[in-house]
């Protein structure tokens, strides 16, 4: 429990000396090292340790087919076999991947084991993890998409109208997008299930804690500087093109919270390779879900098998005979 405590306590720690810093380095008036250097810093990072890791795990050798299943394999005619939770063909493992990266559908099936009676176990899906988990995810990815209008120019049409449809409530002045809600609920939701479950507290590393509240953070600021500390966001575009050109110009008139905010969002990107969140591209690459299972209807040989010197048991019976007879024991071969 101590442990426990001081991993949510160093986490929180840390988001909030790295806040202070961001706010340090806008008092002395570094802007350019917030609004260039470090975002640039970030980005090489990012792009560096993705490729790396990414490379490297499409050349992990794979020798056996090893997909992860939870229904009946193909085999023969006249058992039915279940195409999605045991493919065997290509458009099989492409659905079932569609499936979990779109919907979470593993994560549904996630079970809870309550004892309710002695020698009588419950198993129940758990759903609040999965809407919790569902609302956060498809809130980033809308935000990120969101924000493309700040990249492209002109802006596309399927952008605007997803940004229309994220702001629904168009009677309030400033906007109030359905994602901002959304993601700052999420987080709380995930971040306190780590607190509450003990058996979730268990598991959990201060890493886990500390992406949470990263990701808080810069939900939040981004919050505060559209409702309150409004930022200029002709500016802001202004900015993001010139970062896109190499050609970068510091945005005027955008405050301190802007600086917060894309400070937060650099940390963020600059770790992610190094974290938990590299399962977005782990997923693709993943032999336990992207193989089929044909293990009944082909063999699969290892090619990196090195030859391996064997003892068998004929060649033990003849070296250890004299002893085996001496004790009494029985031989295969006389």
């Amino acid at each position: 429990m101590w442990i426990d405590k001081m991993g949510v306590s160093y986490s929180l720690l840390t988001v909030v000396v790295l806040l202070f810093i961001s706010i340090g380095v806008w008092g002395i008036g570094w802007y350019s090292l917030l609004g260039v250097a470090i975002p640039y810093m970030a980005m090489i990072f990012f792009v560096a340790g993705f490729l790396y890791r990414v490379l490297r795990w499409a050349g992990s050798p794979v020798p056996f087919h090893i997909p992860t299943v939870c229904g009946q394999q193909k085999s023969l005619p006249w058992i039915k076999s279940n195409p999605i939770d045991s493919p065997y063909t290509t458009k099989g493992v492409v659905t079932r991947l569609a499936l979990e990266i779109l919907f979470f559908r593993s994560l549904l099936k996630n079970e809870k084991v309550e004892l309710r009676e002695a020698y009588k176990l419950l198993y129940k899906p758990s759903a609040y993890l999965w809407l919790g988990a569902m609302a956060f995810h498809w809130s980033l990815l809308i935000i990120l998409f969101r924000h493309l209008r700040f990249f492209l120019e002109p802006v596309p049409a399927v952008v605007v109208a997803i940004q229309w449809l994220d702001s629904v409530f168009q009677g309030l002045i400033p906007t109030l997008y359905v994602t901002d809600i959304l993601i700052l609920i999420s987080l709380a939701f995930l971040f306190f299930r780590r607190v509450i479950s003990s058996q979730t507290r268990y598991i959990s590393l201060p890493s886990d804690y500390f992406v949470i509240l990263l990701l808080a953070g810069i939900a939040i600021s981004g919050v505060l500087m559209r409702l309150f500390f409004r930022a200029d966001l002709v500016e802001v575009k202004i900015w993001a093109m010139g970062m896109l050109r190499f050609n970068p110009a510091l945005p005027q008139g955008v405050g301190l919270v802007f600086y917060i905010h894309l400070f937060f969002v650099s940390l963020l990107i600059a770790y992610f390779p190094i974290s938990k969140l590299m399962h977005m591209p782990g997923i693709f690459l993943s032999p336990t879900r992207n193989l089929t299972n044909t293990s009944r209807n082909r063999r699969h040989i290892n090619p990196w098998d090195a030859p391996v010197k064997v003892h068998t048991y004929e060649e033990w019976e003849e070296e250890f005979r004299e002893a085996i007879k001496e004790v009494g024991l029985p031989l295969d071969k006389e």
